[in-house]
């Protein structure tokens, strides 16, 4: 059964041998962290903190840290059973000639508000038991973890980030580390081309603050599709109610004019000012490097509610593995038969843990025209978040894209850096510090396929090596008989 809360999700991990559960007692300070970043690091458990020095609330970390544990808090037993779902879902949407994924994903919300998935608001929630405003809507009653020695303080890092534009259009849940400033303050760390910072530039067009909710915990599928690649515009909550496949209840916030997950553990509600900034950073990043302190966005608490006792969710991010690489490996396999749709040749999809979301993708695709490689290249760096991607290699439909030692074998094998090198300049993630200033970097391509006579002057290529099928047989069926085991 799918997990509708955080806590039924901690039930499901537990009786799966998946959880453990740390009586000891724990700083948030540095210490919840280096046991996390230990226990991901040798493939272990989630761990709930049951005692953590000066606060009631525990702590959990590790929640998502497998492909079997994403795929059970999506309420399935693989993530390529929600793939099918996805991708029966985005053929069944007609488009125009010549329409890009982009296209594709705009139109999906329609289909899935005939299947009623919208979320429903209801009265009252478990994410309201306790509501503390003003004064006593502290920070620091939360447990809230300093991950890394140079971070400038701790960080909120699994929240679900609540915005919409002016015109209460255009409702977006975002993931963006939060900052504790002070009390009743946080930095929000959005970039310019996240949604939230899309809509809260709109407010400040109008001179207004932005209403903002934080929503900690919930169903487990909320957190993830705060980091799913969607295009504005397109509801996070109602792709929820589609993965779920049941709409998702909302109650309306206490001191803003939004609406959360009833069933959160936490919700923080503020408002974020058109012109107030302060110096957020530095932090330990997904790069394996701190993320040096810029100026960002101020959000001024207004309300903190929770449940009477409330589990406080977090993650701590750095160099793979961590558990954020889990989450990035959902989308990969999620989304995979939506780039299909629009790139028909494509056969699979990896976007290995050592490329931190942005720096590597190994793609296989079915070739059977010159040039073909280079045209896949040029339509993936189209595609939302695959535009970030430095190094992209193609490879035939008969390489495991998984298996990284084969993709680079193929590499040696297959390509020549003059001929199949293709460079290129696109957008470059902002958290990319190999990369120049300026929104934009390099990007390199390779085409690690077998090459056609047309590419390389007529002249055939090797066949590869393959045994004899029926001698590979009669020994597979004499095995033992030969004295080995």
């Amino acid at each position: 059964m799918a997990p509708r809360d955080l806590r039924s999700f901690i039930a499901r991990l537990q009786a799966a041998g998946q959880l453990v559960r740390v009586r000891a007692e724990v700083s948030t300070d540095l210490e919840i962290a280096e046991i996390a970043g230990r226990l991901i690091a040798r493939g272990g458990p989630a761990a709930l903190f049951e005692n953590v020095a000066g606060h009631t609330m525990p702590v959990l970390v590790g929640a998502f840290g497998s492909m079997e544990r994403m795929a059970w808090a999506l309420g399935a037993e693989s993530l390529e059973a929600i793939a099918e779902r996805v991708g029966r879902l985005a053929a069944s949407v007609p488009l125009a000639g010549g329409a890009g994924l982009a296209a594709k994903m705009k139109a999906l919300p329609k289909l899935l508000e005939l299947a009623r998935l919208r979320p429903k608001t209801v009265p009252s929630g478990p994410c309201q038991e306790v509501v503390r405003t003003g004064d006593e809507a502290s920070l620091a009653r939360l447990p809230i973890l300093r991950s890394w020695p140079g971070d400038a303080g701790p960080f909120i890092t699994l929240p679900q980030v609540y915005t919409a534009d002016p015109d209460g259009k255009n409702r977006n849940v975002g993931m963006y580390r939060l900052q504790v400033f002070g009390p009743r303050r946080l930095g929000m760390h959005w970039h310019a081309d996240h949604d939230g910072a899309r809509n809260w530039r709109a407010w400040a067009e109008r001179g207004r603050a932005m209403p903002v909710a934080v929503a900690l915990g919930g169903d487990p599928v909320l957190t993830y599709v705060a980091t799913a690649p969607l295009p504005y515009g397109m509801d996070e909550l109602v792709f929820a109610g589609f993965l779920r496949d049941e709409a998702v209840a909302v109650v309306p916030c206490k001191t803003v004019a939004l609406v959360v997950p009833a069933d959160a553990e936490i919700v923080i509600e503020g408002t974020v000012e058109s012109g107030e900034r302060a110096r957020e950073g530095p932090f330990g990043d997904h790069t394996g490097y701190y993320t040096p302190a810029d100026e960002y966005p101020v959000m001024r608490v207004s309300a903190v509610t929770h449940r009477a006792d409330a589990v406080y969710p977090a993650t701590v991010v750095g160099r793979f593995p961590k558990e954020d690489c889990y989450l990035a490996k959902a989308t990969e396999r999620i989304f995979l038969p939506v780039i299909r749709t629009v790139v028909p040749e494509v056969v699979d999809l990896a976007l290995p843990l050592f490329g931190v979301f942005h720096n590597w993708a190994f793609v296989s695709i079915r070739k059977h025209r010159p040039g073909q490689a280079r045209e896949v290249m040029r339509a993936l760096w189209g595609m939302g978040q695959l535009a970030y991607t430095k190094f992209l290699v193609i490879v035939d439909e008969s390489v495991n894209v998984h298996d990284t030692e084969e993709v680079l074998w193929r590499v040696g094998a297959e390509a020549d850096p003059r001929r199949d090198t293709v460079l290129e300049t696109g957008r470059a993630d902002v958290l990319d510090h190999a990369a120049p200033s300026g929104g934009e970097g390099g990007k390199l391509g390779i085409d690690a396929t077998r090459k056609l006579p047309q590419e390389v002057g007529g002249r055939a290529w090797p066949e590869p090596l393959a045994p004899d099928p029926d001698t590979a047989a009669r020994v597979t069926r004499r095995w033992r008989e030969y004295g080995f085991e």
